[in-house]
């Protein structure tokens, strides 16, 4: 049994990852400090943390609610809500895209609180529902060393410390509002001028002084 992800022996994989971590921009790829808290959330299972450390090149399901929340939001407004949090705000935490969906990795709470502040917030019916997964729940995470399979998960912000920010649900509400009123922004076209009336003479002014 393989040990690389439990302690600080340096199999060949955890190598490989502290290696491939000099000198390279970590946006999509997994540092073996983000390896060791992405296995972290796997607590005393066992039977899927071996199986994950066996195939480090494939996804793995790691449980919700203890180490993180995910919230689950479709990927156009996602882009937004990231754009937001790096634009203007603190951030974000770990980010990857699986079947058509962009997961942002939260706080532990961040999905029971999250619901109940969007139906508060006046925004929130802007706001396409997010789906979010905390205690009782379990997410598949994308492969901890590069996979050559294009459709699977694959990490848009990969998780490269022990100990990673994650925005909690007031960071991430703040998140949505801004996007929301991004799009609204985006879609409507205010004039300060009444709409023309189609039978109203119209005279030539540019040239009145």
């Amino acid at each position: 049994m393989t040990t690389w992800l439990r302690d600080e022996t340096p199999h060949d994989v955890f190598r490989f990852l502290r290696e491939g971590d000099e000198g390279r921009h970590q946006t999509a790829r997994v540092t073996a400090d983000g390896a060791t808290w992405l296995a972290s959330a796997a607590g005393g299972h066992g039977a899927a943390l071996t199986r994950w450390e066996a195939r480090p090149s494939s996804p793995a399901a790691l449980p919700c609610g203890t180490v993180f929340d995910v919230v689950n939001v479709d990927p156009v407004f996602g882009r937004r809500m990231l754009d937001r949090l790096w634009e203007e705000g603190p951030g974000s935490g770990p980010v990857a895209m699986h079947r058509g969906r962009m997961m942002l990795f939260a706080a532990p709470g961040t999905a029971q609180r999250l619901p109940a502040l969007l139906d508060w917030e006046e925004w929130g019916e802007a706001v396409p529902r997010p789906l979010c997964h905390g205690v009782g729940d379990a997410v598949t995470v994308p492969p901890l060393v590069p996979s050559s399979d294009a459709s699977g998960p694959r990490w848009l912000v990969a998780p490269d410390t022990r100990h990673p920010w994650l925005p909690g649900p007031e960071v991430v509400l703040w998140a949505c509002v801004r996007a929301a009123r991004a799009a609204s922004a985006a879609d409507v076209r205010v004039s300060i001028f009444p709409p023309a009336d189609p039978d109203a003479n119209v005279y030539d002014v540019s040239r009145r002084r």
